[in-house]
């Protein structure tokens, strides 16, 4: 019997014994399935928490603070009224910060290991006005990153009044729509050290979607606007006010020398961090998930292999002497062998296509029930899937079902040709 009959002998072995090898199949299909929907899981999750990164600013950059924030997240609900007496100052990356000197930003620039500073001054605007209300105004630190997420528009053009809104704050602004805020204006009212206050209108460059980081829950202005607003804000007094920063940015000559820059930092007092320090616990959390619900898809596929197991070791001992015959007519042990090995291939690759598919289609359909579940997320697809990825589920789930055959098929290849004629 040459190769291509013995493929079709398994085929059709396989099929002819059918409620045991649906019930085989369901169980590895259980298994694959599981496997798909986990992995298209951690690709979605850690995908968006890329994107995240590519907003919030670069790898080789560190964001120094002079001391250790405390963390106040953004509802994200839209901008409040404003109240003269609230004075809480936070920002774009929803926490408070002391104020960086120019000692500090000194400190920093000759810190080895730092090629650039790029610091962000603390602007504490009074007010925004807009449609004939006045509201909270905390500004976002400029974003620097290409990944920002946008609903419409652009990021803040720099050299221009420029500002970017969240989206959750465009109908409380007085817009129809995203898209009806963009070129539209807003007032930034600030008030100078002499108490004098004085408006500057903004353009709206684009509107911004929420994100982990939390960096666009605040509106976002251009460098040179936030550098406009703070020089008025330090002005109109009698004496020049030293320099205040918010935070820092430090490019590194190399992203490795990282945890060297933090060490001496924390030495002068500052604390610094990169995006994947800050987004890093989400990164862990997310993999733990799916590394757990990996665990349960493989024990899932143990157990299928056990089925797959029981049901060739019953076919060997139903089939005793048609082996005992294809022996006796010359098929050799290596080709016994490779039919009940290819049985159990093809239980495995009925299963792994079965949940592969099946995983694919059902994620789309759990995505679109989840769409309210992540309306605070935008931009968050649950599932994502890589070509590869699949590809190393199907082989996984083959490589598990040929070994699960092995058993049966090395009894099956050793049976003593006339002893097996003689099996009733």
């Amino acid at each position: 019997m040459k190769w291509p009959d013995v493929v079709g002998s398994a085929v059709t072995s396989t099929l002819r014994g059918r409620i045991r090898t649906v019930l085989t199949v369901v169980a590895v299909f259980i298994g694959a399935l599981t496997l798909t929907l986990t992995s298209g899981m951690g690709t979605g999750v850690n995908r968006y928490i890329d994107e995240t990164v590519a907003a919030f600013g670069d790898a080789d950059t560190l964001y120094v603070q002079k001391s250790q924030p405390l963390l106040e997240l953004s509802t994200g609900t839209g901008p409040r009224a404003y109240d003269p007496e609230d004075t809480q100052v936070s920002t774009g990356f929803g926490v408070s910060f002391a104020g960086l000197s120019e000692e500090n930003i000194a400190t920093v620039e000759d810190t080895p290991g730092v090629a650039e500073v790029q610091p962000v001054y603390n602007v504490v605007p009074t007010y925004l006005g807009a449609a004939g209300e006045k509201f909270q105004l905390a500004l976002g630190v400029p974003v620097h990153g290409d990944g920002l997420q946008m609903v419409t528009g652009a990021t803040a053009a720099e050299g221009e009044d420029e500002i970017a809104i969240p989206d959750s704050w465009v109908a409380d602004l007085g817009f129809a729509s995203a898209e009806d805020a963009v070129g539209g204006t807003v007032q930034v009212v600030m008030t100078d050290q002499a108490g004098a206050e004085r408006s500057f209108e903004a353009r709206v460059s684009g509107v911004t979607q929420a994100s982990l980081a939390g960096v666009a829950m605040n509106p976002l202005p251009s460098t040179s606007f936030n550098e406009r607003l703070y020089a008025y804000q330090t002005g109109g007094g009698p004496e020049q006010i030293p320099a205040s920063y918010i935070m820092a940015r430090a490019i590194m000559d190399d992203p490795a020398q990282a945890t060297a820059v933090q060490e001496e930092l924390e030495r002068a007092g500052m604390v610094a961090s990169t995006v994947e320090d800050q987004l890093g616990m989400f990164r862990t959390v997310i993999d733990a998930v799916i590394w757990i619900l990996n665990t349960c898809a493989v024990i899932a596929l143990l157990a299928a292999s056990l089925g797959i197991v029981n049901t060739l070791l019953m076919s060997v001992q139903e089939r005793t002497r048609e082996i005992g015959l294809m022996k006796a007519l010359g098929m050799s042990g290596p080709k016994v062998f490779g039919l009940f090995s290819l049985e159990a291939v093809f239980i495995g690759f009925l299963g792994a296509v079965l949940g592969v598919a099946t995983g694919v289609a059902g994620s789309w359909v759990a995505g679109v029930l989840a769409e309210g579940f992540l309306a605070g997320l935008p931009g968050l697809s649950l599932f994502a899937f890589r070509a590869r990825s699949l590809a190393l589920i199907a082989v996984a789930v083959l490589a598990i079902a040929f070994l699960a055959g092995t058993i049966p098929a090395v009894r099956a290849a050793g049976k003593d040709p006339i002893t097996a004629l003689r099996h009733e």
